[in-house]
């Protein structure tokens, strides 16, 4: 092999870096992970006889760096772990207009909160913020969070029965930065038509907006209401999309963002056996959208739902930035051009501003989580074992806030990491 191939090689490395264990030797997962990585690299740059060897030297190179590419503790922090009251599952999180963190996520049917404490890498202890009967929980499902200049706006969605049986969309407001909360006002002006309990939430200035799987029906259809008072009051409800079949994918989370006076929702279609990934945009004022338009020019041929709904944010141009997955892979697809291939992976999110993005998903349901911004030449690896990741960045912040759930040495944890969104911070 030739001077030149060799440096291709080790340029196709992802940079590593792992949470600490007491051990340092990888397990296998990290193994695994290591010869998927170099096994991808080195293929989309070598074919025949000779891709086989350079897959093996790649995957050795990957193993190398998995031992000793450890970060330092300080870099990643733990948000809640295990703890009598239970397991720590879904945070999602908000970034409000000084740089302050807020998050949430779900113990049983109780919603907790709390925010970061000046410094993005520190927080403080989270508190019962309040209780949902049958809160859904899972697969991403939870509470949703935004943050307006009068309040933090918090969602969820529960019903006295649960598992699947009846569900309301509930919203509640802090106007104290969470030390008390009011609510629950229902958010579905159709009783149990939330049972699905996927959905998502978006603000700009003092209007919210909520958007969910709805089955008032009796078929999956995507539905939204809008607040004009910071999360007080809802509006009557808007069917955003209608199936021509018959339902949108069943049980993959829809996405939305508010960009300029645009309110653009993303989701998971069912259309002549495709589980595709579709855009829609209507008015933040209400009440009519566009026609659903798909994302990418490939197709998911799936008789199942694979509970994976991606998410999307918007560029410095006003372009819209996606990303999703498809069979096994994750795409960013810039919106009307060709998707782009990220890599292995599922459960992908994605957050940025005027700075620039960040990208992160995970190798498997549990796997390795992979970080992949402007600047880096292939992902970087924050942890192992990770799920469900999400990030958030402000409005004009340098860094995003990368949060997932994992495991320390004290169980179930929900993880936090500061990351940099500028394309020359390596």
């Amino acid at each position: 092999m030739n001077e030149s191939k060799s440096e291709a090689i080790l340029s196709l490395i992802a940079p590593v870096n792992l949470v600490p264990r007491e051990r340092t030797i990888p397990c296998l997962s990290d193994w695994c992970t290591a010869v998927r990585i170099g096994g991808r690299s080195a293929c989309g740059l070598f074919m025949g006889p000779a891709a086989a060897g350079v897959r093996l030297l790649t995957a050795v190179g990957c193993c190398l760096l998995l031992m000793s590419g450890l970060i330092s503790a300080a870099e990643i922090v733990q948000v809640a772990t295990e703890s009598p009251d239970g397991i720590p599952k879904q945070p999602q999180a908000a970034m409000d207009a000084d740089g302050t963190a807020h998050v949430v996520f779900g113990i049983g049917n109780e919603v907790f909160y709390c925010s970061s404490t000046g410094e993005r890498d520190k927080f403080a202890q989270p508190v019962r913020a309040f209780t949902v009967p049958n809160l859904s929980l899972g697969m991403r499902r939870g509470p949703r969070i935004c943050v307006t200049p009068s309040a933090i706006v918090v969602t969820a969605i529960g019903g006295p029965q649960g598992k699947g049986r009846d569900g309301d969309l509930l919203a509640w407001h802090s106007l104290d930065r969470g030390r008390t909360w009011q609510g629950p006002v229902q958010v579905n002006d159709t009783e149990a038509s939330a049972r699905e309990g996927l959905h998502a939430m978006t603000s700009s200035g003092n209007i919210v907006w909520s958007v969910w799987l709805d089955l008032r029906d009796q078929r999956t259809e995507l539905y939204g209401s809008r607040s004009t008072d910071g999360g007080r009051t809802w509006q009557q409800n808007q069917r955003i999309y209608r199936s021509p079949e018959k339902s949108i994918c069943e049980c993959c989370h829809p996405s939305a963002i508010m960009t300029g006076s645009s309110l653009v929702v993303m989701f998971r279609n069912a259309l002549s056996g495709d589980r595709d990934m579709f855009l829609t945009k209507g008015s933040s004022e209400g009440p009519t959208f566009s026609a659903a338009s798909q994302l990418g020019r490939g197709h998911w041929k799936l008789k199942a739902c694979p509970m994976d709904g991606g998410m999307l944010t918007a560029l410095t141009d006003g372009q819209l930035l996606t990303v999703w997955r498809r069979e096994d892979s994750i795409y960013r697809c810039v919106e009307g051009e060709p998707e782009q291939l990220l890599g292995r992976g599922t459960q992908p999110w994605v957050a940025g501003n005027s700075q620039g993005h960040a990208i992160v998903w995970t190798s498997d349901r549990v796997g390795a989580l992979y970080l992949q911004r402007p600047g880096l030449d292939a992902p970087a690896v924050l942890a192992r074992d990770a799920s469900d990741p999400v990030v958030v960045a402000g409005a004009d912040s340098r860094q995003a806030l990368v949060l997932w759930e994992g495991r320390s040495k004290n169980g179930p944890t929900i993880f936090a990491e500061s990351v940099s969104l500028l394309p020359t911070d390596r």
